[in-house]
């Protein structure tokens, strides 16, 4: 009989599946004995990055590099060193299909230097082809010919002093996500830099403490958004050197605020030129071979987990941005697509579409091998999984039978939000579903909360903001013009935020200037809009400008991630109901010992409005969604002192509940 493991002993839904759930458990024990037996333990598995690519020896005083590619018929280093001649530096193959050359320092110092370009020319069945090392560190675009290259890189030690930052001090996570090229008002690419001195300052004062940053694997095609990935161990090169991206970060740091990197093994491009596909010449090096390597909806490639210089490639390049770079955690991107065949997009509506059918094992074992040593590595490390499966066990520790991450994105809501807004009038939002998806969790599976993310900013989707208040907010965003439709956005904007933190988990995540309603889509530089960067930019003075209405939004947001993080509002598991009128569309709940009253009318201002509340006692008012300073009608005196009333054997509260308005209160007696 199987052993019931704690994930089946929380969770009696999981008893028919206890021994696929054993089994999982024991296919990573296995995973994970093999690796410890053949090289010593898991962290030095993940070394690959030390091994691999181009090093300097001080021993044999020279550089050594390093190639794993069995199916190749030779490799030739080739580059500025040697005035890219293609045959003169050829690598010798071992019998696990590692290459290798050797370049004295004597002989070389004075041509393979820093800064210089370099490539490897791989003879294979496809030929003879120039590629960059797949564990390149730097990775460059010539302006001229668009073409990639690998670059040499050998800076100086980077000063991480005083860098003893650790994720675990932030306590509840307040997440910015952020795509540094596109993070500057300019019309062009931002840098690590610009981010440093312009965006992290903001960051800081809207009270998050945690940075997502997209795109910084290299990637050849910008408008990926970063999600294409093709070259792993190379920050992109677009936004400036290694050595900026760890000031960003180390700077960051200084500031209280952890890093966490958006990082895709999830799939790679299809490219045989800038990435690692086709490498050695076969489809079958990193990737399953045929039609299972391909990802047919997104067009690229997708890893084969089971094989073992896979592996060491993927464990290699966390513990690089961990160690290299002191990145505090990982975003993993695609989750739900890599945990079966189906790519998450099939309706999993049996326990057994978790467990046994179509389940892609090997991608299962990584995901737990990852998590594994992301926390060996630092304990209070942050791993979050984009997965909008649901997953059995997706946050549970190994032990428990699960696969180890901290967080899931709770994706389910912006979704919501999106169909509510699309398909619904105000009067027709139906108080119970809205309650029943932000709390539609586990009590064990801890979830970013978002009411929308980067997928929304782009074009071909819209911004809550955007879906709000359209092409109004072109005109009508000054503070002395009054507008119905701008006024209806910014009390719905504010209530969706703060209902979406105050309940949707225990995480919370924003898009980069969606907190203010930026009022523009995303559009990446394409030949469809003659390669303008107008909408690939935030605009910042639009918030900074003290006659707009975005300024009203932007405080807001402030006040809310005070609120909810003074609070400690997101530890605590889930709000408790104290009122729910479906003829007046109110919500009245408590979390954390904060009181929230949600009025959704689009008309209903109700005078003298009774609640019922947990304890006795003075209530102050701490957040007013209709207060001026949001952009509200000020109807609601902030400085009131509420005082229950004892009545039918219950503690309540009597308010002015005016329609569209969220507030928050607090018993201070």
């Amino acid at each position: 009989m199987a052993k019931k493991l704690k994930l089946v002993k929380d969770d009696p839904w999981l008893e028919p599946n206890a021994t696929d759930i054993e089994d999982r458990y024991n296919r990573y024990l296995d995973r994970l004995n093999q690796i410890n037996r053949d090289f010593g333990n898991l962290e030095d598995f993940a070394e690959g990055y030390k091994y691999f690519g181009i090093h300097f020896d001080p021993v044999q005083n020279g550089w050594t590099y390093r190639e794993w590619a069995p199916n190749a018929k030779a490799l030739y280093l080739v580059g500025d060193f040697n005035k890219w001649e293609q045959f003169t530096h050829p690598l010798s193959r071992n019998d696990f299909g590692i290459w290798e050359i050797f370049l004295d320092y004597e002989t070389y110092k004075d041509t393979f230097v820093h800064g210089s370009k370099i490539k490897v020319l791989v003879d294979s069945q496809m030929g003879l082809n120039f590629r960059i090392p797949a564990y390149i560190t730097r990775v460059i675009q010539d302006e001229d010919t668009k073409n990639f290259s690998g670059q040499l890189w050998f800076p100086d030690p980077f000063d991480w002093e005083n860098d003893d930052f650790n994720a675990g001090k932030v306590g509840d996570l307040f997440i910015y996500e952020a795509h540094v090229g596109m993070a500057q008002e300019k019309e062009g690419i931002g840098t690590y830099l610009e981010f440093v001195e312009n965006v992290l300052p903001r960051i800081v004062k809207g009270g998050y403490n945690a940075i997502q940053l997209m795109a910084i694997q290299e990637h050849p095609y910008y408008g990926s958004f970063g999600y294409h990935v093709s070259n792993f161990f190379a920050p992109s090169s677009r936004f400036g050197t290694p050595e900026e991206l760890k000031y960003l970060i180390k700077k960051a740091h200084e500031a209280g605020i952890a890093v966490i990197l958006d990082v895709v093994h999830s799939h790679t491009v299809k490219n045989t030129v800038e990435g690692i596909n086709r490498f050695d010449g076969s489809d079958a090096q990193y990737f399953h071979p045929g039609s299972r390597g391909e990802h047919p909806q997104w067009d690229s490639k997708i890893f084969d987990y089971g094989k073992t210089e896979v592996l060491r490639f993927l464990l290699s390049n966390l513990k690089y941005w961990m160690k290299e770079f002191h990145f505090d955690g990982f975003r993993f991107d695609g989750v739900g697509s890599m945990m079966y065949f189906h790519h998450g997009l099939e309706t999993i509506d049996s326990r057994d579409k978790y467990f046994r059918q179509g389940v892609e094992w090997d991608a299962i074992t990584y995901l737990q091998l990852a998590n594994t040593l992301i926390h060996r590595l630092e304990s209070r490390s942050v791993s979050i999984a984009e997965d909008v499966t649901g997953m059995p066990g997706l946050t549970s520790p190994m032990e428990d039978g699960g696969l180890g991450f901290d967080y899931r994105l709770g994706m389910g809501i912006p979704d919501f939000w999106i169909k509510y807004l699309k398909e619904y009038k105000d009067d027709e939002w139906n108080i119970h579903e809205m309650w029943h998806v932000m709390n539609d969790r586990l009590p064990h599976v801890k979830t970013v909360a978002y009411c929308e993310s980067h997928d929304q900013a782009l074009v071909g989707d819209k911004t809550i903001a955007f879906r709000l208040m359209d092409k109004e907010m072109y005109w009508h965003m000054q503070k002395d013009d009054d507008n119905l439709i701008i006024d209806r956005g910014i009390a719905l904007h504010k209530m969706i935020r703060l209902f979406t933190i105050s309940l949707g988990g225990q995480a919370y995540m924003n898009f980069m200037g969606n907190e203010f309603g930026h009022p523009e889509w995303i559009d990446f530089p394409r030949e469809g809009n003659n390669w303008s960067y107008k909408y690939c930019r935030r605009q910042w003075s639009l918030v900074d400008a003290p006659n707009l209405k975005y300024q009203y939004l932007a405080a807001f947001d402030r006040e809310m991630i005070r609120v909810i993080k003074e609070n400690k509002v997101m530890s605590s598991l889930f709000g408790n109901q104290l009122n729910m009128d479906e003829t007046n569309q109110i919500i009245v709940f408590e979390r954390n010992q904060l009181i929230f009253v949600f009025n959704f009318h689009p008309t209903r201002s109700i005078p003298g409005y009774r609640f019922p509340v947990p304890k006795a006692g003075e209530y102050h008012l701490i957040l007013n969604s209709d207060n001026r300073k949001f952009g509200g009608h000020g109807r609601i005196d902030d400085s009131t002192k509420f005082i229950t009333q004892h009545e039918d054997n219950a503690h309540y509260l009597r308010i002015y509940n005016t329609n569209r308005t969220a507030l928050v209160f607090q018993r201070v007696v």
